[in-house]
């Protein structure tokens, strides 16, 4: 598999070479069409020299004066001063076109190869460019001119130099493009390993993720780019989101065994009282009155525990699962005096004092928010003596100018209080402080910090070890509630 390096590489490497073979290909036919334009520029202006002094190959064999230009049609000769640095070949042709002797000169075996390659030496004297020539294996560049009495001069240069330095000029673009492309090779692998350094901290990443190190996270690039650094900050939101839900999932997973664990526990021991005193009534064992009256009620109190116990786990499944409630406006004040009047037919001899200030209105489930209230109640009941005073005060909170503030609901107790261990498991199912086996079900402040979510409020507990316990209770007070102040002691 190609990394993206590579990729990158390769692609960057394409590009190039395909930038360097257009450029070379441009300027070598630009360098190729200007020098042999210089020829062909050189050669017609030789042929229009020629042509324009109108003379005939009699006359120039013939007058002695122009022994410069003999000397000039002498092969290997220049017509000019640039043609003299290039062989220049010059051949003179009869109205048959056969080569003839030209200024006293009898032609020779080139100059005759140069006669044979031209087939039409009219037309070519008529064009106004050079022709293109191959003479033995040497490229050439030819033009004729025809002279007073009809005989054709054909002049050619020898253009082996011009591709000559194509050729030289093709071999240095070649070695410089190669450097370069290998130069370009190396700065994109060297920078597409630093830009990409990100991705491969990802890698890392998510493969230690998922070898179970959920705490791993990516980290900053020194020189980061926008969309790598988008990319990084997404996949950390991302992953702090899996480790939460990771962590939930085990919370839950782990509360649901414990629970099951609980719950088989806390079932097991009314059923198997209940079976044993069935036994002991099958077998006969059982025999006086009173002792069936006594193992009766015995089966009917442990069949109303666990009856109770069934009760409050079907409450905490509902709630688990978030249902609708039957929202009203709902009296506070009303409630937390039917509770302590309960309170105090159960236990009269305890110092009980109840506050409020005036109705505290608050929307929720009447149902809920009595049970809320009564758990509190049973739960100072159950675990503290019977001359333990307790205080119920209800108190409207000012609100932050947004909205208008909420209700405080505090039981407390003076009771033997718990240690701060006990004191952050309060709220979880089945537990009881100092392991107490009787002392209830230990899923009454369960079901209130449930209730309590579920109405949008919050709980906390104040305890210390012979400090007492404080419960404290805040809902969302009714929109426009209203009440007058009011105060209820025993």
């Amino acid at each position: 598999m190609q990394s993206l390096r590579a990729k990158l590489t390769v692609v960057n490497v394409a590009l190039l070479a395909l930038g360097i073979v257009a450029a070379t290909a441009v300027s070598l036919m630009g360098m190729r069409h200007y020098l042999l334009e210089s020829v062909d520029s050189e050669l017609l202006g030789s042929r229009n020299a020629v042509q324009g002094a109108g003379l005939t190959r009699d006359q120039i064999d013939s007058i002695s004066a122009i022994g410069a230009l003999a000397d000039q049609f002498r092969p290997g000769k220049a017509a000019a001063s640039t043609l003299a640095n290039r062989e220049t070949i010059f051949v003179a042709l009869d109205a048959k076109g056969a080569p003839v002797t030209f200024a006293g000169v009898e032609p020779t075996g080139q100059q005759r190869e140069l006669a044979a390659a031209i087939e039409d030496p009219a037309a070519l004297a008529r064009s106004e460019a050079a022709a293109e020539l191959s003479i033995g294996k040497d490229p050439y560049r030819g033009v004729a001119a025809r002279l007073g009495d009809g005989t054709y001069v054909l002049m050619a240069a020898n253009t082996e130099a011009v591709h000559d330095g194509v050729r030289k000029a093709l071999k240095l673009d070649l070695a410089f493009g190669t450097l370069l492309l290998a130069l370009l090779a190396l700065l994109t692998m060297l920078g597409a390993r630093h830009r990409l350094r990100s991705l491969e901290d990802m890698v890392e990443t998510a493969s230690a993720i998922a070898e179970g190190d959920l705490t791993r996270r990516v980290p900053a690039g020194r020189d980061p780019v926008s969309e790598i650094e988008q990319l990084r900050v997404a996949l950390n939101s991302m992953l702090h989101q899996v480790e939460s839900a990771f962590e939930t999932r085990e919370h839950s997973a782990a509360q649901l065994r414990r629970f099951v664990a609980d719950a088989s526990h806390e079932l097991r021991t009314p059923l198997s009282a209940i079976r044993g005193y069935l036994q002991l009534y099958d077998k006969g064992m059982l025999r006086e009155p009173a002792e069936r009256t006594r193992a009766l009620a015995r089966m009917t109190a442990e069949a109303d525990r666990m009856g109770r116990l069934v009760e409050e786990l079907l409450t905490l499944a509902r709630l688990d699962q978030h249902p609708r409630l039957r929202v009203c406006g709902v009296d506070l004040s009303s409630l937390v005096r039917d509770a302590a009047d309960d309170l105090r037919a159960q236990q009269p001899r305890r110092p009980l004092v109840v506050r409020a200030d005036g109705a505290m209105v608050v929307q929720g489930d009447e149902s809920g928010l009595r049970q809320i209230v009564g758990n509190l109640l049973a739960n100072v009941r159950v675990h503290t003596p019977a001359d333990v005073p307790v205080r119920v005060e209800l108190a409207r909170e000012n609100g932050d100018g947004h909205g208008p503030g909420g209700i405080r609901l505090l039981v407390a107790d003076d009771g033997p209080g718990m240690s701060d261990e006990d004191a952050e498991r309060i709220f979880d199912r089945f537990f009881r402080a100092g392991g107490g086996s009787r002392a209830g079900s230990g899923l009454g402040m369960a079901i209130v910090q449930a209730v309590v979510a579920s109405h949008g409020g919050s709980v906390r507990v104040e305890t210390a070890p012979e400090g007492g316990l404080a419960v404290t209770v805040t809902f969302p007070a009714a929109a426009g509630a209203r009440g007058e102040s009011s105060a209820v002691s025993p």
